[in-house]
């Protein structure tokens, strides 16, 4: 989903921790042109990654999610589209033996996320 320039102008955002307009990022990333960074920003802004509000006749930007919100969406995407496919029980048992030769305890946890959710999933279908 994200491209090596993307990520780098990302992580960038996220560690100015304030809204930077295409000249500010320019000022800290000198060897990328002036309009690579304008239209990577804009991609950035149509994936829904970036919020962009007028500073003058630029615009301000600052990510939309915090790094760990971005990862969280993008595992979750992809893990979906896996499950979607035909090996979802195959990928669902692989998760699980991997998880319990590394953690017993993140096994632990898996188990209680289950059971939350179900309990969430019958709640909402009431």
């Amino acid at each position: 989903m994200l491209g090596p320039l993307e990520t780098r102008l990302l992580e960038l955002l996220w560690a100015q921790r304030e809204s930077a307009t295409v000249a500010h990022i320019r000022g800290a990333l000198p060897e990328l042109a002036y309009t690579t960074i304008m239209t990577t920003l804009d991609r950035l802004y149509r994936k829904g990654l970036l919020l962009r509000a007028k500073d003058g006749r630029a615009f301000a930007y600052v990510p939309r999610y915090t790094r760990a919100e971005l990862l969280n969406k993008l595992i979750s995407a992809h893990v979906a589209d896996l499950l979607e496919a035909e090996g979802g029980p195959v990928l669902l048992s692989t998760l699980v033996r991997a998880v319990s030769r590394t953690d017993a305890a993140l096994l632990d946890e898996l188990d209680a996320l289950v059971q939350a959710e179900r309990l969430r999933l019958r709640k909402e279908a009431k």
